[in-house]
């Protein structure tokens, strides 16, 4: 291998593109079976077997010392496994907690004639615990356009919060899938019944 250089640029790049990739490691939820890394640690252990009585071919070398470590990484895996803590979800009691406002919208509202519509553009789901209209003592929860109230607003999913003509805006509390911090989403627009008293500056 040292005799080709290239193989080393080809194995950086693999590398950058496993680091830098969107969503390159996506954390499992369940144990990994040992069953295929014990499989590929057997055919490493032969391969290596017979490099060790005499064997000089370096790609046998090389595929057993992968294979080897393949297997290996795959039987770490499976007995370093914790299972993820599972994360409660959002209460009334979130709205009166100290709450954050990210740098960049993870929500975005549209609205219609049925209401408003609540879409996750986060790229990653969301923990609902309730909206309010702006202005108001209120606190209802997030529903999909059908009616089923939701928890959890999976990326791209939307919701409609039922407002009315007189509201002005909306106030929605959520937090991402894992993590305890409360995040606050604000929007406000004029009342459509006002629209046509809007001045722009």
């Amino acid at each position: 291998m040292l005799d080709v250089p290239a193989l080393f640029g080809v194995g950086a790049g693999l590398m950058l593109l496993a680091e830098y990739w969107p969503q390159a490691f996506v954390p499992t939820r369940t144990r990994p079976s040992p069953g295929w890394p014990f499989v590929v640690t057997l055919l490493g252990t032969g391969l290596g077997v017979n490099v060790l009585r005499g064997s000089t071919d370096p790609w046998i070398t090389a595929v057993s010392a992968a294979l080897l470590l393949a297997g290996l990484a795959g039987l770490l895996a499976a007995a370093a496994y914790r299972p993820w803590p599972v994360t409660p979800a959002l209460t009334f009691a979130a709205r009166w907690k100290t709450v954050t406002t990210p740098d960049w919208p993870e929500l975005t509202v549209t609205l219609s004639e049925r209401g408003a519509h609540l879409r996750n553009v986060s790229g990653r789901a969301l923990r609902m615990a309730g909206w309010s209209p702006a202005g108001l003592n209120a606190w209802y929860p997030v529903r999909t356009p059908a009616g089923e109230a939701v928890q959890e607003l999976a990326a791209g999913q939307e919701a409609l919060l039922p407002v009315h003509g007189h509201d002005h805006g909306v106030r929605v509390w959520y937090a991402p899938a894992r993590g305890e911090a409360t995040h606050l989403f604000r929007a406000d627009w004029t009342p459509t019944a006002h629209a046509e008293d809007r001045v722009l500056n």
